[in-house]
């Protein structure tokens, strides 16, 4: 029994920690893309995880509201950036995070104002229950797919930025600007391009662990961004590598913890390895800050 539950807790803390890794990889695109830690991601992938909730109950199809989700989460990106961001003086660090921080709070208003703050319950394409051909490792169909999602999203974004000029752009773009521009590189437009692909991942992210959880509320992705927010400090911001490691890392680790000790001390645990992490090594483990301002 107590391998069962072992075997259990580690396969639902590697499926809860895939797609926090997938948030963790939005919040790395952005921060590599314009130095910014966008504090709004969170109402941001909750706004399109709404449009996704309604397409679906429209439609009654989860794949139109998937869709939908990824598309509208890439247009808010694009919105919050070309609206807001851009204006932002980057002369104090700090403006940023007061207009993302600014963003987040007008856009959960909205949605309370439209939607109401109850929760709203969504449904998975697949069953939660463990899958009878697996038996022991208590995976379900609905694992399988996020899974499946998240090793999507990982090879897409190496082909991106490693085999394709669009990629190699959006890298230059990031390391730096005005090099970039003189090479010809649309900067600006870049940056966008690079939130418009972290929205949208964080959009997917959210559409996958919120069914999962009490349901879809103007609140639903906060907890969710606190734990991809940590997995990118620990990981290391500026490495992608870093986010699905140290995603996988701490959904394991809040799943034993909370399995074994109780839910009420997973938060406490994830504080201690983020604050054991910055004592340590304060960039990240898997940080290449010096490569990148070499």
């Amino acid at each position: 029994m107590e391998l069962e539950r072992f075997l259990f807790l580690t396969v639902d803390g590697l499926a809860r920690g895939a797609v926090l890794a997938v948030f963790a990889l939005s919040l790395v695109l952005i921060w590599r893309a314009a130095r910014i830690i966008n504090f709004s991601q969170g109402a941001i992938a909750m706004a399109a995880t709404y449009l996704a909730f309604v397409v679906t109950s429209a439609t009654g199809n989860y794949w139109l509201g998937l869709v939908a989700a990824l598309l509208g989460g890439a247009a808010i990106g694009f919105v919050v950036e070309r609206g807001v961001m851009r204006y932002v003086s980057s002369v104090n660090p700090l403006n940023s995070v007061i207009a993302a921080l600014g963003v987040l709070l007008v856009i959960q208003a909205i949605i309370g104002m439209l939607f109401g703050n109850g929760y709203h319950p969504m449904q998975v394409p697949f069953s939660q229950s463990p899958l009878p051909w697996l038996a022991g490792l208590s995976i379900s169909a609905y694992d399988l797919f996020v899974f499946a999602c998240v090793g999507f999203v990982v090879i897409g974004l190496a082909v991106l930025f490693g085999k394709t000029n669009v990629g190699l752009r959006m890298r230059a773009a990031a390391f730096s600007p005005e090099l970039a521009r003189l090479l010809g590189v649309r900067s600006n437009r870049m940056i966008t391009l690079g939130w418009m692909l972290a929205s949208a991942l964080s959009a997917l992210a959210a559409l996958l662990v919120v069914p999962t959880e009490l349901g879809l509320n103007p609140h639903s992705t906060d907890a969710v961004f606190v734990y991809a927010f940590t997995i990118a400090v620990v990981g290391g911001l500026d490495s992608a590598p870093g986010a699905v490691i140290g995603g996988l890392v701490v959904g394991v680790l809040l799943s034993w913890v909370s399995g074994y000790l109780g839910a009420t001390l997973s938060p406490v645990a994830v504080l201690v390895l983020l604050l054991a992490v910055l004592l340590i090594k304060p960039g990240g483990i898997f940080s290449v800050t010096k490569e990148r301002t070499a």
